[in-house]
C-alpha cells in the first residue's frame, strides 16, 4: 500500500469502528497528538481517541496529499450529530506501511454550503 494508501485505511477503519484494522494499521511506538492529547501512545489514543466516531453523523475527506518523504496531509470535514460542521488537518507519518505519528490540527466552526 502506498503512505495515502495507508492513511485512507485509517479513516476508513476509525469510521467503521474496526479496531482490529487499526491495530495493524498503527506501529507499535506509534504517538499521537491533538490540541487534546500530548504525544499519547497507541494504547491510549485506541483507548481514549479511536471510540469517539459515534459522535459524527458524518465525516468526508476533503484532500490526501503526500509530501517526498514519510509524511501525509489530509485535511476532512465533519458533521456531529449536535449538526456543528468542522474542518480539520492532521498529518501523519507513515513508516513501512504504518503509522508512526499523527499530529491534528483542529479547525472551526465551519458553515453550511
Amino acid at each position: 500500500m502506498s503512505n495515502t494508501d495507508v492513511v485512507r485505511a485509517c479513516f476508513t477503519s476509525y469510521l467503521a469502528q474496526d479496531r482490529a484494522a487499526m491495530e495493524r494499521l498503527l506501529a507499535e511506538d506509534f504517538v499521537f497528538t491533538s490540541p487534546q492529547d500530548d504525544h499519547i501512545d497507541k494504547a491510549t489514543f485506541l483507548e481514549r481517541c479511536f471510540p469517539t466516531a459515534g459522535r459524527f453523523r458524518s465525516q468526508v475527506v476533503l484532500d490526501v496529499v503526500p509530501t517526498d518523504g514519510d509524511e501525509v496531509f489530509v485535511r476532512y470535514e465533519y458533521e456531529l450529530k449536535s449538526g456543528a460542521r468542522h474542518r480539520n488537518v492532521e498529518v501523519m507519518t507513515v513508516r513501512d506501511g504504518r503509522i508512526t505519528e499523527t499530529q491534528v490540527y483542529f479547525g472551526g466552526l465551519f458553515p453550511q454550503g
